[in-house]
């Protein structure tokens, strides 16, 4: 603690004691560091020796009584280390102070819990006692949760994006509220998962992703809404239905989708599987050939298959496949609804824009009202949802229109934008309502851009009053 020595001049005369004494002697720092005070009690200069880069006083040298500054800067290493300062006057014994610092502590990242790839089938919170048909009723008015998970980006093969990507802010609980309150039962949730993955080979999916698709699914089950989630474009690797990529193509669909059903698997029914979105070959058009059509509906097939033999929820699962391009026509004309080793589980997407020149052709020319188009009328409406009807759900199948609505012309201004607005009102009314009466389930696309919201994404407010008014009383009414 302290250290004294008398001292003799050359006179024979005894000079005063000198006193040099430090408190604390031993200072244990913790691995994150710390700064601590010595004592130091003098009569006479001292100075301190031995200061580094991690251990360090704030005064090397002073006289008399001062309280010293120890800096001890955080441990990056898996070691304890020490350090001695020496602290020296002239006349006085050295004194030797000890640091030691605990070794630092690394805290393994969060491990995705282990989950079996097949567990025993489990019908706990299943709607077993109802029809595929029956439970399609439950699902009422649903809404797209358009342009947020599935947002995603490709340069030059490398995938990129994350949920803000296209403009829209956060997904939060707050608008899944609102969604819920204004009268929607059903939210479809597109997802994109490429740009997420840890591993392009193996297409392991990053935990931190599919927890946060976990979180936007239970703001909608936690409001007993109906939840559906997909593979959407996610980059457009699964538009090439010809034979050359079919095989890479349903090993990608079998790793995703095994992933994510083995991560979902403990939802009930509240939560539907889609197994794809508007898929066929690309820049092609017109009828698919026989080819196309096969491979497309092989990518089918490979969802539910790798679905089911997940087991537990997922054995009685509700499960959605689509036609190719989700075309009602070819819906009628090439869709092969896949096996399935349950009975009873599988529902038929289809998409709804037409007449197209109205509701999404946005270079001239293009239909501003409705009734001014040449085709797609009423008349046109009844007859492709009533081919759905004869087609699929009198069999038994349901029918989803997994996206539909009408593109805001902004640009329009004065009477003709309110003639607009009346008639694109009147198509979301007319077409909720007919797909309704003919036992179809309506899920209108939102893609939170102005115009085409029915919500503020940002704070759950309604945002197209009138167009919100058009789907839910069409939901009411059943035409």
């Amino acid at each position: 603690m302290f250290g004294c020595k008398e001292s003799k001049p050359d006179n024979g005369e005894i000079n005063p004691e000198i006193t040099l004494t430090a408190t604390p002697l031993s200072f244990n720092i913790s691995a994150a560091g710390d700064t601590s005070d010595i004592t130091i009690t003098s009569n006479t200069t001292w100075s301190i020796s031995g200061n580094n880069v991690w251990c360090r006083t704030n005064i090397s040298k002073s006289k008399d009584n001062v309280s010293v500054k120890l800096f001890v800067s955080a441990n990056d290493v898996e070691e304890i280390r020490s350090n001695t300062l020496t602290l020296s006057a002239t006349g006085a014994n050295d004194i030797i102070i000890t640091v030691s610092q605990a070794a630092k502590v690394i805290i393994p990242e969060e491990q995705e819990p282990f989950k079996p790839d097949y567990i025993t089938p489990d019908p706990t919170g299943m709607q077993t006692g109802l029809t595929a048909v029956e439970f399609s009723k439950l699902l009422g008015v649903g809404w797209n949760l358009g342009n947020s998970l599935e947002a995603i980006t490709v340069n030059n093969g490398v995938y990129s994006g994350n949920e803000s990507s296209w403009g829209n802010p956060i997904t939060s609980k707050q608008l899944i509220d609102s969604v819920k309150a204004a009268g929607f039962n059903a939210i479809r949730i597109p997802v994109s998962w490429s740009h997420m993955l840890d591993d392009q080979t193996t297409y392991k999916i990053k935990w931190a992703w599919k927890k946060r698709v976990e979180e936007v699914v239970k703001y909608a089950t936690d409001n007993d809404m109906y939840a559906i989630i997909n593979i959407h474009w996610d980059g457009g690797w699964m538009n090439h239905t010809d034979n050359a990529h079919k095989e890479a193509i349903n090993a990608k669909i079998d790793s995703l989708w095994r992933q994510i059903a083995i991560y979902f698997r403990d939802f009930d029914d509240h939560l539907i599987f889609a197994g794809t979105n508007e898929v066929g070959m690309e820049n092609t058009y017109g009828n698919p050939t026989t080819e196309y059509a096969a491979v497309q509906n092989s990518f089918n097939q490979t969802f539910v298959n790798t679905v089911r033999a997940t087991g537990g929820r997922n054995t009685y699962r509700f499960l959605a496949v689509q036609s190719y391009f989700t075309n009602i026509d070819y819906a009628i004309n090439y869709m092969v609804m896949p096996s399935d080793a349950t009975a009873d589980r599988l529902m038929a997407e289809v998409h709804y824009y037409d007449p197209w020149e109205f509701c999404i052709k946005t270079d001239v020319p293009y239909v501003t009202v409705w009734s001014e188009a040449t085709w797609g009328k009423e008349d046109w409406v009844d007859t492709q949802f009533g081919n759905m009807k004869s087609t699929f759900i009198d069999f038994g199948i349901p029918v989803l229109i997994g996206e539909y609505g009408v593109t805001y012309r902004s640009s329009l201004s004065g009477i003709a934008l309110e003639n607009h607005l009346a008639s694109r009102n009147y198509y979301l009314h007319y077409v909720t309502g007919k797909a309704m009466a003919d036992g179809l389930v309506p899920l209108y696309w939102d893609n939170g851009g102005n115009g085409e919201a029915l919500f503020n994404r940002s704070n759950g407010s309604m945002g197209n009053k009138d167009a919100l008014n058009a789907i839910i009383s069409a939901k009411i009414t059943k035409k």
